[in-house]
């Protein structure tokens, strides 16, 4: 059994830059600032396409909707989905103050399946870099839509300097932004479900001001939501001994941090798993079919009953984030 590979889709964004190549060694077309690249989407605005293999050529939701029963028999979304996006990120400037809905506000307000739950772990921060995460204690929603208004929203909200190998959970709801200089490797609910609040004052590739949905933004946020920390800080550079540790799990998604050292390691097969490769590099294999990962590379293991070993190049010691969809 082979493990599966997707051609990455490049978003440019008006925050983004050129991090994505000269950090996790993304081939950018040669022009353009590019903040995203989508690894696994079955979302409208990208359908990832199996880079090789049997199933070449096919798109991701159409290889689901042959498989999705049997490597996810439990908790199916109800539009048919593939469940999650993966996605590495290059906020080189800062992106918007903004929240994701919950399930039922995307209902509601977008007439969409899902909402928009997402985790990061932080590749690469510059001295310039900042993460907004959370309201600080007391701000209510008179104040925020005040301070919305009058450009002055980031005093209401939690910040904090982020490091390599920082992980950050972000429930829908959560009102935040991030930038000034961060790579990230994101795991995500399907959905681009976004409500901007402010904008910091810039225009989009227009040249007019990107739209605000203050309303929306203020229906979607989660007031009881206080400031907003790292769960986790995980080990990316240097020698390591090889382990798979649990790090965090929510309804949507629950992932390991796998690393891989001198010695070889096996890892469970009896569910569906998607590898971002955070650093080094990492070979994964089941005896017969063998793919090697490096940093900024991503896969999907299907169910084997066999399981998967996974071993890096001598001297390359390799990290990765092991992600399994939820039961939601």
């Amino acid at each position: 059994m082979t493990p599966l590979t997707f051609t990455p889709h490049f978003r440019a964004q008006v925050w983004g830059g050129r991090r994505l190549e000269s950090v996790i060694g993304k081939a950018l077309p040669a022009l353009g600032l590019y903040g995203e690249s989508w690894e696994l989407s079955t979302h409208p605005l990208h359908l990832s396409r199996v880079a090789a293999g049997p199933w070449a050529g096919r798109t991701l939701a159409e290889v689901w909707n042959q498989v999705s029963e049997v490597w996810q028999p439990v908790g199916q979304r109800e539009d048919g989905a593939f469940p999650l996006l993966v996605k590495w990120l290059d906020c080189d400037a800062m992106l918007s103050v903004q929240v994701h809905p919950g399930d039922a506000c995307a209902r509601r307000l977008l007439n969409e399946a899902a909402g928009k739950t997402e985790a990061w772990v932080i590749i690469e921060a510059a001295p310039t870099a900042r993460i907004y995460a959370g309201l600080k204690p007391g701000v209510d929603r008179a104040e925020l839509e005040r301070r919305s208004a009058d450009g002055t929203v980031a005093e209401c909200l939690h910040s904090f300097v982020p490091v390599r190998g920082d992980v950050i959970h972000i429930p829908a709801g959560t009102v935040h932004a991030s930038g000034g200089g961060i790579v990230m490797a994101e795991v995500q609910q399907t959905s681009d479900a976004t409500f901007r609040l402010f904008d910091w004052n810039r225009v989009g590739a227009d040249g007019k001001p990107r739209q605000l949905h203050l309303d929306e933004a203020l229906e979607c946020i989660d007031w009881n939501r206080g400031p907003v920390n790292p769960i986790a800080r995980l080990d990316l550079d240097g020698p390591c001994d090889s382990a798979l540790a649990s790090i965090h799990e929510c309804p949507y998604f629950r992932f390991e941090s796998l690393a891989v050292g001198r010695e070889w390691i096996n890892l469970p097969g009896d569910e569906m798993a998607i590898v971002m490769c955070l650093s080094g590099s990492v070979t994964i294999g089941d005896g017969d079919d063998a793919l090697t990962l490096d940093a900024g590379s991503t896969c999907l293991l299907p169910p084997n009953p066999s399981g998967w070993t996974a071993s890096s190049e001598a001297d390359r010691f390799g990290r990765a984030l092991v992600v399994h969809t939820g039961k939601s």
